[in-house]
């Protein structure tokens, strides 16, 4: 594969690993208890939080012991640099770790570059990997992720494997002795594959390296997607091979839909999925007018999807502007009024569908200025536009 020229102006991702500083750019993120600081937070109320990020949680006795024995307990999150970021990855993860955060929560964000290397993402390219990782925290910061006061932390995995090889390879090797090897190869789903997929082994390596990740960041909640349950629920089987008595609890975020019909999940490689944190207005409005949206048909429907699951818990409301003659202005508080409407014919595609795009766009806002704005930042995304995605 043909490598890219350097570029002087460029700052080096591999020196850019060592300090990722907090801007004072971040957009404001609701977080479920903004009025109510963590110290004067009940129990009840802290175990509602941490558990609303959740669409399974295992078990849900577990997590509520767990915050009421430790003050601060360690979610492990993680992602894998392999190209653009799209509006489920960004929002929702801002969305989650500062709900995370505000209920007194310690979260890890593993970037995954040697998992992505593993998983042949950007053609094996660690420094191509690494790059898109800079990329997406930049993100993440612009949406308004609350990085201040430490209690968010970007860990790379292989910077931090090579300074504690002696603990993590002996882990790997203990979990991957423990278990045969179809039990491994269900757990490929983590890396977007099937278990009818060829498997280089390089993939096979990758869940017990995944399952060993939880162990070795001491994390007490692996709070990552529904996609990611499998390698979860290995980590918790472990412990019983190893007679642990305090197994990581899952807590199993939901995966916003593509935006055409039958997309399970969106994709970064099919532009006509997902909507990027960094796509103009323009660009937001057109595929969510192309987007599938069969009226008064709920499941399925992925506009309906992402006001519940981005608009609501951003704004804590979904307003939808009307003429007189077509019922006026409504403002939504809640996702079961806007789905009796809508089932019943009341809220139409044609007035839900400009709502939505108002209002991801306002989300968007802060995103785009920074990557307009911030030299580094608009470095970054020209060098990831011009990557190739591979599967």
């Amino acid at each position: 594969m043909a490598t890219e020229a350097p570029d002087q102006n460029q700052t080096p991702p591999e020196a850019a690993i060592q300090s990722i500083t907090i801007s004072d750019f971040q957009a404001e993120v609701p977080s479920s208890s903004s009025l109510n600081p963590t110290n004067e937070m009940s129990l009840e109320e802290k175990y509602q939080i941490v558990r609303s990020v959740g669409e399974e949680c295992i078990l849900e006795d577990e997590l509520r012991n767990l915050l009421d024995k430790k003050p601060e307990p360690i979610c492990y999150d993680g992602f894998e640099p392999s190209g653009r970021m799209h509006i489920a990855q960004g929002v929702m993860k801002a969305i989650n770790v500062n709900k995370l955060t505000s209920a007194g929560c310690r979260v890890k964000i593993w970037i995954a570059d040697w998992f992505a290397q593993l998983n042949n993402k950007m053609g094996g390219d660690l420094k191509k990997i690494e790059t898109v990782g800079l990329y997406l925290i930049e993100i993440w910061k612009a949406v308004g992720m609350d990085l201040e006061g430490g209690k968010v932390e970007f860990l790379w995995s292989s910077k931090e494997i090579n300074s504690r090889a002696h603990e993590y390879w002996p882990l790997v090797m203990d979990i991957a002795r423990r278990n045969k090897l179809p039990r491994i190869i269900r757990c490929s789903q983590i890396m977007g594959r099937s278990e009818q997929d060829e498997l280089t082994a390089a993939q096979i390596l990758y869940p017990c390296m995944q399952c060993a990740d939880i162990f070795f960041l001491k994390a007490d909640i692996c709070q990552l997607g529904m996609d990611q349950r499998k390698v979860n629920v290995l980590a918790r089987e472990y412990c019983d091979d190893i007679k642990r008595k305090n197994k990581p609890i899952i807590l199993s975020h939901h995966m916003l839909p593509g935006l055409q019909q039958g997309q399970d999940k969106m994709s970064k490689s099919d532009p006509s999925s997902s909507i990027y944190m960094e796509d103009d207005e323009a660009e937001v409005n057109l595929k969510i007018k192309k987007a599938y949206c069969p009226p008064k048909i709920v499941g399925g429907n992925p506009c309906l999807e992402y006001v519940k699951y981005l608009v609501l818990p951003w704004f804590k409301e979904f307003v939808v502007q009307r003429n007189a003659d077509d019922g006026g202005c409504k403002t939504y508080k809640n996702f079961e009024e806007l789905i009796a409407d809508y089932e019943s014919g009341e809220l139409h595609p044609g007035d839900l569908k400009p709502a939505l795009s108002k209002a991801l766009n306002k989300i968007l806002e802060p995103v785009r200025e920074h990557f307009k704005k911030d030299n580094h930042a608009k470095d970054l995304l020209k060098r990831v536009k011009a990557y190739r995605i591979t599967r």
